[in-house]
């Protein structure tokens, strides 16, 4: 990439070795970062030739103190498309629903994750990426570490569970196969979580956050003198997990000779530091997810068909969300209750009307989208009640869905809500019950009565307090 086609990364942060790390990490992608100490450096930079040429700012929180939405909302006054990324050392998302009403597009946890920042990156100023609501956040409420917070029940899900399930309480090596956002990583966690090994060691590496030429290194550690700049010893994971579990994220990015190396310490047993004259022997469970079909790959020769043979030895493959809508209502509903759990934040009900919007759209992120756009309507949400209202791009991209009577509706062609996401008045929705009876039942007041569990008398009692003609 030539320096012409660089983006340009305004860092407004104080701190030198941060600033230096941030840079050197962007920089992986292309990225060019110009560096702003304080506020008002910030918005003067705004009229240079560099930040013209912005195409996305990382606001550390602690620069402007207490003022950091303020000045969100100022550099979103000046430069409203402009992507915003907030620095946090607060795991709470409290801050976050504030940066982000203030205008803020996601939000980073400190100390930085490399993959975690460079994904953000990504996400925020990818071309072809639905802007604000239906973008991903790169930092997600926490899920709990067991199978019950997998939630679901369509039959491609529930088989997937119960491979996992029942792998977790072996030794053997498993592979994980679906697409981003379908749950690897919360599956590979219960796992450990629920195997023989739990109480020891756990390390996840994703491989999509590390340079390709640290790869090795980082999972076979080195010796000093081993390559410049390696002045000291470096442990690595395969090493650090001995006895526990390794969980290697898109496996897929290992290139050749790192697929090789890793092949013969699983054929051996033995792994051997870089620079190491001699070797350690090792007991490590690897759990592996790949976004793509490794045996494709395998047949292609860009994947060693001998570790694929190891990391295999059990082989899970997750379904995407879109051939799991059915899923969608009892997923949105366990988000919302645990979204509605976080500070700054409240527990929030969901309108059929946008429930419908939800099973529509076909969820290219899967369930992790799913999730961030609950998180974003909850934030911007100041009723009791998520409508189709609380979803505009997705109202936008799908247009005004009409429900049929017995397909979307919860109430099975009764509507629950008003408009404003209220719940109708119980008189009003009794009413419809009736006349659904009295429809369904065509008119047989004996049959109507008994199947709503009353007497022919209190069912003509309430056909009159209710003004309903028993025709309807």
């Amino acid at each position: 990439m030539t320096t012409g086609e660089q983006r340009v990364l305004m860092l407004i942060d104080d701190e030198p070795a941060q600033c230096r790390l941030i840079a050197a990490l962007a920089a992986r992608e292309g990225w060019r970062t110009i560096i702003a100490g304080d506020p008002d450096t910030a918005i003067a930079m705004l009229g240079t030739r560099d930040g013209m040429r912005l195409s996305a700012i990382i606001l550390d929180q602690w620069v402007p103190g207490d003022d950091a939405c303020q000045l969100i909302e100022e550099l979103k006054r000046r430069r409203p498309a402009l992507p915003i990324l907030m620095l946090t050392t607060s795991s709470s998302p409290l801050l976050a629903v504030e940066a982000m009403r203030a205008g803020a597009t996601d939000y980073l946890i400190k100390p930085i994750a490399p993959d975690s920042l460079l994904e953000a990156l990504r996400s925020a100023t990818e071309e072809q990426a639905p802007q604000d609501e239906l973008q991903p956040l790169t930092e997600k409420i926490s899920a709990k570490l067991d199978f019950d917070a997998m939630v679901g029940t369509a039959p491609g899900f529930r088989t997937a569970l119960a491979q996992a399930a029942k792998a977790a309480r072996g030794h053997s090596h498993v592979l994980i196969e679906g697409e981003s956002g379908t749950g690897k990583e919360m599956l590979m966690r219960a796992m450990h979580a629920a195997s023989p090994r739990a109480k020891s060691p756990l390390r996840i590496i994703n491989l999509a956050g590390v340079p390709a030429n640290s790869i090795e290194s980082a999972l076979f550690g080195h010796e000093p003198g081993a390559f410049a700049g390696a002045f000291d010893r470096q442990i690595g994971a395969m090493q650090q997990c001995d006895g526990g579990t390794l969980v290697l994220d898109e496996v897929d990015r290992l290139n050749s000779e790192v697929q090789a190396k890793l092949r013969e310490v699983l054929d051996s047993g033995i792994v051997r530091p870089l620079g190491a004259t001699h070797g350690f022997r090792v007991d490590v469970r690897l759990l592996s997810a790949s976004n793509f079909c490794l045996e494709e790959l395998a047949k292609g020769k860009t994947f060693d068909a001998g570790l694929l043979a190891h990391l295999s030895q059990t082989k899970i493959t997750l379904p995407p969300l879109r051939e799991r809508a059915g899923d969608i209502p009892a997923l949105t509903r366990h988000f919302l209750g645990r979204i509605g759990e976080q500070p700054g934040l409240r527990h929030l009900s969901i309108a059929d009307s946008a429930l419908s919007l939800l099973k529509a759209y076909d969820w290219p992120g899967n369930v992790r989208q799913l999730q961030a756009v609950l998180f974003r309507a909850a934030v911007f949400c100041d009723q009791e009640t998520l409508t189709a209202e609380s979803f505009p791009q997705l109202r936008e991209l799908l247009g005004e869905l009409i429900d049929e009577p017995g397909e979307n509706h919860d109430g099975a062609g009764v509507l629950l809500y008003t408009e404003d996401g209220n719940l109708r008045p119980l008189e009003e929705i009794e009413a419809d019950v009736i006349r659904l009876a009295i429809g369904h039942y065509r008119g047989r007041m004996t049959e109507v009565a008994r199947r709503l569990g009353i007497g022919r008398s209190t069912l003509y009692r309430k056909l009159a307090d209710l003004g309903i003609d028993n025709a309807a």
